[in-house]
């Protein structure tokens, strides 16, 4: 499981930063690929990554701003092209549908595959036995969502050397053990499978915010995630500024980090005006409240691993 940011800028593109967009890449536990926002530009940034449009599974968007679904209309024709069949989920606010296919029909673009349009609400908008996705509304003036995707937990591994050290051989017998039945080998000798499985790992957990002010329900939702990633889009001090125009400064954004204990924090949502100075000095403030955050740039790779 990866995180791959596509685009960290705010607003408008910039040439170091383009705007949102995210990629979950679960190619190993599902070979999908998940992308939160679609801002102008996305697939070209694709085009500089080893992600395959086709691969893209389900589109999470968190609110209809420009800056987040502008690209949706040309990443979706594309993966037409690009040998993309099967059909792609898409989750967002009431009216992304309208916009898509207003988008397609007006310029009579046909697509190789259905798309299914998921109106998010509060609450899960997807599960299967793999993964749920949990949404919660945020404050930033239109409905803007964060969405809490959740790993199932996952089952213990068989202990291997255990068997070996009672001279049990590899074979069928070990695919028995692993499901937990109890065995009867050769000899007489009785083995529970139970007891020769490790331990279940946590699922990992990772939220991922649209745009909002500082709220409660944040913390609500990030509560012990693995990978928190939220707006950064002004400095402390302009807290002011910040709750005017329905966004969260750096501070605010650490604090909701430390207050969901968190594990690690990246900012994103970065403005244009910030040159590489201060991107670090924005670093630094809220690092002096949260320890473990980063601000993403385009193209930075996040791996989440799994816990021991």
């Amino acid at each position: 499981m990866e995180l791959e940011f596509l685009g960290t800028g705010a607003g408008v593109p910039a040439k170091h930063r383009n705007v949102s967009s995210i990629a979950l890449k679960l190619l190993a536990e599902r070979n999908a690929i998940w992308l939160f926002d679609c801002g102008e530009g996305t697939q070209m940034q694709i085009l500089r990554t080893s992600i395959r449009p086709r691969k893209i599974e389900k589109i999470f968007i968190t609110h209809l701003h420009g800056d987040h679904i502008f690209g949706l209309p040309g990443l979706l024709s594309s993966r037409s092209f690009q040998g993309g069949d099967e059909e792609l989920e898409l989750y967002g606010p009431a009216g992304v549908e309208s916009f898509v296919k207003t988008a397609l029909q007006v310029s009579q673009t046909r697509l190789s595959y259905p798309i299914k349009y998921i109106e998010v609400k509060e609450g899960i908008v997807f599960k299967d036995k793999q993964f749920s996705v949990e949404c919660r509304l945020l404050d930033h003036g239109i409905d803007s969502y964060g969405y809490r995707v959740m790993e199932a937990d996952l089952e213990g591994t068989l202990q291997v050397e255990k068997l070996e050290a009672l001279g049990i051989p590899a074979g069928p017998v070990y695919g028995k053990i692993k499901q937990g039945k109890t065995i009867t080998l050769k000899d007489g000798q009785v083995i529970d499978g139970k007891d020769f499985i490790g331990e279940k790992k946590r699922g990992r957990v990772v939220t991922i915010f649209g745009d909002t002010r500082y709220t409660p329900v944040s913390v609500e939702l990030a509560k012990n995630s693995d990978v928190m990633v939220h707006e950064s889009t002004f400095k402390r001090d302009e807290e002011k500024m910040a709750h005017s125009y329905y966004h969260a400064t750096t501070k605010q954004a650490a604090k909701i980090a430390k207050q969901a204990q968190v594990k690690q924090l990246m900012l994103t949502h970065i403005s244009a005006r910030y040159l590489a100075r201060d991107v670090q000095e924005l670093e630094k403030e809220a690092q002096d409240v949260f320890k473990d955050t980063k601000i993403a740039k385009d193209f930075d790779i996040i791996e989440i691993p799994l816990k021991e």
